[in-house]
């Protein structure tokens, strides 16, 4: 691929339209190869580091970044080799594949991101990370403070112990509870398996945020590319992660008391 300008490689890899990405360049915000960049700067997406403050920008053209709200009912892959309804049907079939960053299991529904930068895909899976994942679900029963509470203190499931960073009762009817909850791993069924040791069978369940991506008004089989706002949030919260993990436990639990 021949050099470009940087604007424009910016615009393409989903950084706003050009006058925003020549915005940033003005700004002092982008660096070449570690240098700052100015106006008339060309790329050779193959072989230049584009950074935005910390974060490093994918120039790959065929790079994408997509997210999905996936109904019940639909595994979270390409291609279900049992036949069962999977997620081609929701993404163009031309183009550029992508691949879920995670899964939703089959019954739950929601916020599904799908890319092929495999680089971020990784970092945002990285257990080490705790990168937030939101739920709405709607439970069976009338939860207690000592439910919740054993929630957040965390239970021990057949794959070792899980728990909720935080849990908010939101409303009951009839019967039924409607939680929100926060968790930072995604093993299989976590929440689901979660709730159920707590005595909350779950009867409905919908992620309405990863990291700081959310659902919002998106509709039920819907997808859109992120904007680029989303996908700097995303990088800029991967980055920081990294560098939180990097940190040795006795520095990031300095002067802190435990959020639990």
């Amino acid at each position: 691929m021949p050099q470009e300008r940087l604007q424009r490689a910016l615009a393409r890899a989903g950084y706003g339209s050009r006058r925003a990405c020549e915005e940033l360049i003005v700004r002092g915000d982008v660096r070449v190869n570690g240098a700052v960049a100015t106006l008339g700067d060309k790329v050779d997406p193959r072989k230049d580091r584009v950074t935005i403050g910390r974060t490093s920008v994918n120039l790959d053209p065929d790079v994408r970044y997509r997210k999905l709200n996936k109904p019940a009912g639909v595994v979270s892959t390409m291609r279900d080799t049992h036949g069962r309804d999977d997620l081609r049907r929701f993404l163009p079939a031309d183009g550029p594949r992508v691949f879920p960053i995670g899964r939703l299991d089959r019954d739950s529904e929601g916020l599904l991101l799908l890319t092929n930068d495999g680089d971020l895909a990784n970092r945002l899976l990285h257990p080490s990370y705790g990168i937030e994942k939101e739920y709405l679900a709607e439970v069976s029963g009338m939860p207690t403070a000592a439910q919740l509470r054993q929630a957040r203190s965390g239970v021990d499931l057949e794959d070792g112990p899980a728990k909720a960073r935080s849990i908010r009762l939101v409303e009951t009817r009839r019967g039924r509870a409607h939680l929100t909850l926060v968790m930072t791993e995604g093993r299989k069924r976590e929440v689901r398996r979660l709730l159920a040791a707590v005595g909350l069978p779950v009867t409905r369940l919908v992620r309405v945020r990863i990291g700081s991506v959310r659902l919002g008004r998106l509709r039920s089989g819907e997808v859109r590319d992120l904007t680029a706002e989303e996908i700097l949030d995303l990088q800029r919260l991967v980055a920081k992660a990294e560098r939180s993990a990097r940190r040795p436990e006795t520095t990031r639990g300095r002067g802190r008391g435990s959020s639990m």
